[in-house]
């Protein structure tokens, strides 16, 4: 059996993750779709992330996504598209982008030599990625590679993150974990986020939830208290490294040294971003680097995951 990815391949994909995502926390992509009458943050969500796609409706969405409910996601689409089609959509998020990076990392950081670096390493990892069975990826693949260095990071960050999220998907579905039970599971887990958090925004009830949980328990994957049992815990760890696993290329074609390279430098646009508010208070612990948690002490491992 192949080996899985390793913790500081993990760890680099962790830090780009996190740099595209100040997106999803900015208000400048609802600034740009406002004059088309789109003021709900699941239409711009929505108009971000799929418009890759073209104009597909619920069902494909639904698929791709996994975690959220089609019953939230159909009455966003395809509706959407008919008052800011997929391709002006995508200009739109990546104005966005553009808008949101110059705020949170100041002008002089965006065409600096570490910017360069990081856009000349993430899309040499980039080579490596495939498309048979990625279709969120293999959709942002087909889109230009813009010619600014911050804006070539973002979209090679992007373009790492669907990748590891279309593998993520893959190992959800071969593990027999629907939608909501993946979430679930996660937020149950030491890496997830307080089900608060996510479970509307994902379009899910409390009846859903309680009733995920109920499934779980019944594979003897949670405990009655809501806790992962050790089968549960082993089964995320085993996600993570069939993940890892789908996810491996990439990396490997960088090489361990690109890889911590690409880690150092995008680790210090995250701190930066973070510093100027590109994340919300209550959610930092979950975006800044380990060392650099409010609860992180000295001896904090970058490595751990």
């Amino acid at each position: 059996m192949t080996p899985p990815l390793g913790p500081p391949a993990r760890q680099c994909q962790k830090a780009l993750n996190t740099l595209h995502s100040t997106v999803y926390f900015s208000p400048d992509l609802g600034r740009e779709l406002a004059g088309r009458g789109v003021d709900d943050p699941m239409d711009w969500y929505l108009a971000g992330r799929a418009a890759a796609l073209g104009r597909v409706g619920p069902g494909v969405v639904t698929a791709v996504f996994h975690t959220f409910r089609y019953d939230l996601i159909a009455r966003h689409l395809p509706a959407l598209w008919d008052r800011v089609p997929p391709e002006q959509a995508l200009a739109a998020r990546l104005r966005a982008a553009d808008a949101t990076l110059r705020r949170v990392l100041g002008q002089e950081a965006l065409t600096a030599r570490p910017m360069r670096d990081a856009a000349r390493l993430a899309l040499r990892a980039v080579e490596a990625c495939g498309r048979p069975g990625r279709p969120l990826y293999a959709a942002h693949a087909d889109q230009p590679v813009p010619e600014e260095p911050h804006l070539a990071l973002w979209y090679a960050a992007t373009l790492l993150r669907e990748h590891r999220g279309d593998s993520h998907v893959t190992a959800l579905c071969a593990a027999g974990l629907d939608g909501i039970e993946a979430l679930v599971s996660h937020c149950a887990s030491d890496e997830g986020m307080p089900r608060e958090v996510v479970m509307t925004k994902r379009g899910w009830t409390k009846e859903d939830w309680d009733a995920a949980e109920e499934r779980l328990r019944e594979r003897g994957l949670m405990a009655a208290d809501g806790t992962l049992t050790p089968r549960g815990v082993r089964l995320r760890r085993e996600l993570e490294e069939e993940t890892d696993r789908g996810d491996r290329e990439p990396y490997r074609h960088l090489g361990p040294a690109g890889v911590a390279e690409l880690t150092r430098i995008t680790e210090e646009f995250v701190r930066k971003a973070a510093a100027s508010g590109a994340f919300p208070p209550e959610l930092q612990g979950f975006f800044l680097p380990p060392a650099r948690r409010p609860d992180a002490g000295p001896s904090a491992d970058l490595t751990k995951t």
